[in-house]
Order: C-alpha cells, then sequence, then structure tokens
C-alpha cells in the first residue's frame, strides 16, 4: 500500500485530495491545526486516515513532526503541500503581509525541505505543491499573497533542477489553481471557479502523470500565459 501525506488537509483542495487518495488504495497522513475537522474526516474511513495536528508556521517542530507521522504510516511515497493563506490587502497592513509570508514563505519551506531530502534520502518519493496562477505576476491587492506564491513557483522549479542531477526518481509537480470554490476564493466578480471535486480531480491526474506544471482548471494555462506576456507598461496600470 503507498503512503501520502496531505499538508493542510481539513478543508478545501487538501481534504479533497486526502479522499481521493485514500480511495485510490493510499494510506493518508492528513495534517493541519483544526482538530475536529481532520478528526471528521478520519471517521469516514479509519482504516486509510492517520491524524496528526500540527502548524506548519511552527518551523522548527515541523521535521519532527513529520518524521512522526511518515513512521505511523510506515513509510512516505506522496507528500501534497496544500497549506496556505491570502488575504486581499490594499491598505499593505504589515502584519497582514507577515502573517501570509509566516505560512506561505517559511511554512511551505520548512515542509518542502524535509520532504525533498526524506526523499533523497530514500531514492524516491514525489512532492506536490499547491501554489496559485497568482505566483505568475505582482498585484497591488495583495502583494505578499502573489510574492509567497512566485516564490513557491521558482522554489519548486530550483527543486525540480535539484532532482534531475540525483538522476533518482524524485517528482516535483507544481498545481497553479485559478479560483476554487472554497475558503480562499474571497472578492467580487470571479469568474471561472471550479468545484472543488473538478479541481481535485484534476490534481490527482497530474499526481499519477507525474507532471512538472498542471494549471487547475485546465483553461487558466490560457490566464496564465497572458499574465505571462502581458507588456509591464500595461500591467503597472492595472
Amino acid at each position: 500500500m503507498k503512503k501520502a501525506i496531505v499538508v493542510g488537509a481539513s478543508s478545501g483542495i487538501g481534504r479533497q485530495l486526502a479522499v481521493l487518495l485514500a480511495a485510490n488504495g493510499y494510506k493518508v497522513g492528513i495534517t493541519g491545526r483544526r482538530d475536529q475537522l481532520l478528526l471528521n474526516l478520519q471517521s469516514t474511513n479509519p482504516q486509510q486516515f492517520i491524524v496528526s495536528i500540527f502548524d506548519v508556521t511552527d518551523v522548527d517542530a515541523v521535521p519532527q513532526q513529520l518524521k512522526q507521522l511518515t513512521n505511523e504510516l510506515g513509510g512516505l511515497d506522496l507528500l501534497v503541500v496544500s497549506s496556505g493563506t491570502g488575504k486581499i490587502n490594499p491598505a499593505l497592513d504589515t502584519g497582514i503581509e507577515q502573517s501570509i509570508n509566516t505560512l506561505n514563505v517559511a511554512g511551505f519551506t520548512a515542509v518542502i525541505n524535509w520532504a525533498f531530502n526524506f526523499f533523497q534520502k530514500q531514492s524516491f518519493g514525489h512532492l506536490v505543491a499547491i501554489t496559485s496562477i497568482a505566483g505568475v505576476r505582482g498585484s497591488r491587492q495583495a502583494p505578499a499573497y502573489f510574492a509567497s506564491k512566485a516564490y513557491q513557483i521558482n522554489y519548486l522549479e530550483g527543486l525540480r533542477q535539484k532532482a534531475k542531477q540525483t538522476k533518482l526518481p524524485i517528482y516535483v509537480t507544481d498545481v497553479r489553481p485559478g479560483f476554487v470554490d472554497t475558503a480562499m476564493a474571497a472578492g467580487e466578480n470571479l469568474f471561472w471557479v471550479a468545484p472543488v471535486e473538478k479541481a481535485a480531480l484534476q490534481i490527482n491526474k497530474a499526481i499519477e502523470n507525474k507532471r512538472d506544471v498542471v494549471y487547475v482548471t485546465k483553461r487558466w494555462r490560457i490566464v496564465g500565459f497572458l499574465f505571462w506576456i502581458l507588456p509591464k507598461a500595461i500591467h503597472k496600470n492595472l
């Protein structure tokens, strides 16, 4: 039986991915801060889920927590990072910006580094992270969120290069969602909002195919390309 950890499985995409992985025969370690939500999920399939309650922003504790959960699972083939936060912050409140960076940069790095080093030591593994199409360019409405997602995208690209040089079967998948119907999808006039079930199915397929980069849903690849080629002079005035 394959073993997986989903970091940030209490709700949204992480929860739905955990459900799909369990249905596909994985034994799944589910993590997060909200204990009751994780316990509720475990109760739906007690044989397939193991709960570990911790906060990834406690970066010093992350390695031990992940090591302990991996031991409980009896190994690790796949780790999915689905924890993250974002908030519209036009007033540029420093507290909001720093809290975003603490989770999306510091916490993300602690988890990703542990997983990559673990997979390199065991000579195989698959690392998946939910980033965002927001990481393609900056935004005046949410500077830290967009910048933190750019950090994640570039960090994963660096790890993909490292994995290639090891010549080991270590895979790194960058999942870039657009709008998905979760608590993170805040704001007005949103478009192409995907049900979380549809998004999770596409992500699961990307995992199975060991994709490098995938946009969810697929049509968001068009938006990502347009963001990328948009001239700076036009982007500056948005």
